[in-house]
């Protein structure tokens, strides 16, 4: 009776124990992969003037699970990523802020320009869209009324025919599509026209408002509409990118849009000003006008809808946080200092003279300047992501002290971590660099939050300074560390 009531303790204490043992799920590494026959996406920076006026700046387009330099990829000879009716929506920390339709591509013919192509168009902001004309308000009128021509008449029953003094009025539907000529599947049916005629507007663009019928504006042109004429205008839709293609792949389009001034374009420059083919580290994008900001921009025909990363502190949990990583960034310069003093060759009298001196009672605090900190719900669990990045150096040291740090160098911490299960601050990573060592750490702005994948869950956008130039670099943050999904500088 006993080796029984042993035997039904043992069988039952499995579960509990199997409970106690059961893996804990960490957020950041359930992969949400794309369909195969998913479109390409594309991810752009928005440069917003102070002016109202707005650029873009092509970085990546994912195709087929792999991301490749949207400035060159089909490239024939305009970027896929900048052709003519490509809209892009642009999204603050995954916010929709607003459109922007691509209408004509300009490039630079520098060897060493930071960014080679740039794209123009209309920038229409969240909430200032235009309604269109061919909409009408209709309101529940009853049947047999019309409320637009003099009094009320009744009408007949649909099935019953008209009496013969009553002149039939002329059919508005479209003729059936032609059957004449192949088009491919993933097109959808145009309509033919006769020998003569111009031709018929292009798939997501508005039909022409024009009385004679001519052909105004073509979403497949890669010139702007203002550059040519209604009476040059050949009898096919002009293309030099190979839009028609079947087998090109294609972003969300719209409308062609009409482009500006060169002067009024965000991060442009005309030919022949001088520009310096290493950008300052330190250097923000700015115009006459003002300082440009950077806003992620994606367009892709069938990917998910936009969705908000802010997250939501409690009371006086931000502070805290803030606390933490400042403190964290004063520990991680001085690491990095004297990781250089170690690696510093100093000549023998000195290296003498320095084991005799007496060690300093207090190490100097470093300055901060420049701080920014951002959190965002990444991972949709609520649990905080964090970016602090700042600006620092030395103070001088007081008179009569022993010196030997540099005060006038200018040194970039970045910082990135989330709170672990018992709220301790978990670092994913953290970046100490200067001007002089660009080569083996990069100088980090954060741009913003950004979906570049399409799996609803968040990433990192950065702007990189290193020894190469200025590029683009995207993170995705998991629990460990952060992983590198594309590098401009340093595509793989």
């Amino acid at each position: 009776m006993a080796v029984v009531l042993l035997a039904c303790a043992a069988a039952w204490s499995g579960p509990a124990a199997g409970q106690e043992e059961r893996p804990e799920i960490t957020p950041g590494n359930r992969p949400v992969p794309r369909k195969k026959d998913a479109q390409p996406r594309a991810v752009a920076v928005l440069q917003l003037g102070a002016n109202g006026k707005a650029s873009l700046v092509p970085i990546a387009i994912l195709v087929n699970g792999k991301f490749w330099d949207a400035s060159a990829y089909k490239a024939d000879p305009v970027p896929m990523a900048l052709d003519s009716g490509v809209v892009y929506e642009a999204e603050r920390t995954g916010s929709s802020q607003g459109l922007f339709t691509v209408g004509s591509a300009l490039h630079s013919n520098a060897a060493n320009a930071p960014i080679p192509w740039l794209g123009t168009g209309a920038w229409v902001p969240a909430g200032t869209e235009k309604p269109s004309a061919d909409h009408k308000e209709t309101a529940a009128v009853p049947v047999g009324m019309n409320t637009d021509e003099g009094p009320p008449r009744l009408s007949r029953t649909p099935g019953n025919a008209p009496p013969e003094n009553t002149p039939a009025k002329p059919s508005t539907a479209p003729p059936p599509p032609s059957s004449s000529g192949p088009r491919s599947d993933d097109e959808p049916p145009r309509l033919s026209k006769p020998a003569g005629q111009p031709p018929a507007h292009a798939p997501g663009s508005a039909p022409s408002s024009n009385p004679s019928g001519s052909d105004q504006t073509s979403s497949k042109s890669k010139d702007s509409p203002a550059d040519k004429r209604a009476g040059d205008q050949p009898a096919v839709p002009v293309s030099d990118s190979g839009t028609a293609e079947a087998n090109r792949p294609r972003l969300r389009r719209g409308k062609p849009a009409e482009s500006f001034a060169d002067d009024d374009i965000p991060g442009y420059s005309k030919p022949g000003a001088s520009s310096s083919s290493k950008p300052d580290a330190k250097a923000a994008p700015t115009t006459a006008a003002g300082p440009v900001e950077l806003i992620p921009a994606i367009s892709d025909a069938a990917g998910p809808q936009p969705h908000s990363y802010v997250f939501q502190w409690l009371k006086d949990e931000e502070g805290e946080k803030r606390k933490q990583l400042q403190e964290l960034a004063r520990q991680q310069l001085h690491a990095y200092l004297e990781a250089q003093a170690k690696a510093k060759i100093t000549p023998a009298s000195q290296t003498a003279k320095a084991t005799h001196r007496p060690a300093a009672k207090k190490a100097l605090e470093p300055v901060l300047e420049n701080e920014k900190f951002i959190a965002y719900d990444l991972w949709n669990t609520n649990q905080p992501v964090m970016i602090y990045t700042a600006d620092a150096h030395m103070p001088a040291p007081a008179p009569g002290a022993q010196g030997g740090v540099e005060t006038d160098r200018q040194y970039s911490i970045t910082l990135v971590g989330y709170p672990d299960i018992y709220n301790s601050l978990r670092t994913i990573y953290s970046g100490v660099t200067d001007q002089f060592h660009l080569d083996i750490t990069p100088r980090l702005e954060l741009v913003d939050a950004v979906d570049a994948d399409g799996d609803n869950r968040g990433e990192l956008l950065f702007r990189e300074t290193s020894d190469a130039g200025s590029g683009w670099i995207i993170y995705r943050a998991t629990a460990d560390k952060l992983w590198k999904m594309y590098d401009s500088l340093n595509p793989e």
